[in-house]
């Protein structure tokens, strides 16, 4: 897509208009190409920017409303149905034009597989990168049933490339036993569970850092995010969620990017997925984007 191009679709409430004045890029990522269990994870970033004119633009938790953050709505990337590895190509263009213009990457997915090229183009800018990543899953995988580029490896991969121990996991409850001691033994952080605790232990060490994070919506319960390609009980509340975000809105890391991944609207009947997802975006903006 070209910056210069209109988008027809419907926009994030609040978005700004114009690209050279915004401090941030949104857009989507539709794929839903290798996904292991439940597919429809690429009709998450239409849905949740349908339902986000029900948001007020002002948080009470931030004291800053959206008009404050100049951030422009790009669309969803077109993507070629079925081809992975030209879809991550596409994306990795995408951002890599995001950042040359000094602007901070705003992602929705989509399968987790799209944060991998996206991660990749911001370590190519910045290279003392650390990843922050909230999930149930480890991701940790080598390959699933012999495919390497899965929803199952992008942490894997991308600690591959910068190191595991720039790489921070929180929430994590699901995964083979083979990823976790794969994680232990490599120097990778990585919390059971839990989030918030271990989070704010962590952010004083990630001082001055330059940091990406990304979500999976699956690291809340079921019970708060059922519309999720696979769900894995056991999970943590929005409230949760929420105070992670917030503190590292406090913390004195730089965000130079960050995404929302795996919001699946077919299974989302009471659209509690989709609204909780918008309210999270709406959040990482105005608490990341300084």
């Amino acid at each position: 897509m070209r910056f210069d191009e209109t988008y027809a679709g419907n926009m994030f409430i609040k978005s700004h208009q114009n690209y050279e004045e915004s401090k941030a890029v949104l857009y989507g990522m539709p794929m839903d190409w290798t996904v292991s269990y439940r597919p429809g994870q690429r009709f998450g970033p239409a849905r949740i920017r349908e339902v986000s004119v029900g948001l007020e633009e002002y948080s009470f938790y931030l004291d800053r409303e959206l008009a404050d953050v100049p951030f422009f709505d790009a669309g969803d990337i077109p993507l070629p149905f079925g081809n992975p590895e030209k879809s991550l190509a596409e994306i990795k263009t995408f951002v890599r034009k995001v950042l040359a213009d000094d602007k901070i990457p705003v992602g929705m997915g989509g399968e987790h597989l799209v944060s991998l090229p996206v991660m990749e183009a911001v370590y190519e800018k910045y290279k003392d990168l650390a990843i922050i990543h909230f999930d149930a899953h480890t991701d940790l995988r080598t390959d699933y049933e012999g495919e390497q580029y899965s929803h199952a490896t992008p942490i894997r991969k991308i600690a591959d490339t910068i190191g595991p121990d720039n790489v921070y996991s929180f929430g994590i409850r699901s995964g083979l036993k083979e990823e976790l001691q794969w994680a232990k033994e490599n120097g990778m952080h990585i919390s059971l569970f839990e989030v918030f605790e271990p989070l704010k232990q962590v952010l004083p060490t990630l001082k001055g850092r330059n940091v990406y994070v990304t979500i999976d919506i699956d690291v809340l319960d079921p019970a708060h995010a059922p519309g999720t390609g696979t769900v894995d009980a056991g999970g943590i509340t929005p409230k949760e969620l929420l105070a992670a975000i917030h503190e590292i809105a406090r913390s004195e890391v730089n965000v130079v990017g960050f995404d929302l991944v795996e919001v699946a609207p077919i299974y989302d009947h009471s659209e509690i997925t989709v609204n909780t997802a918008a309210k999270l975006i709406r959040e990482m903006i105005l608490g990341w984007v300084k």
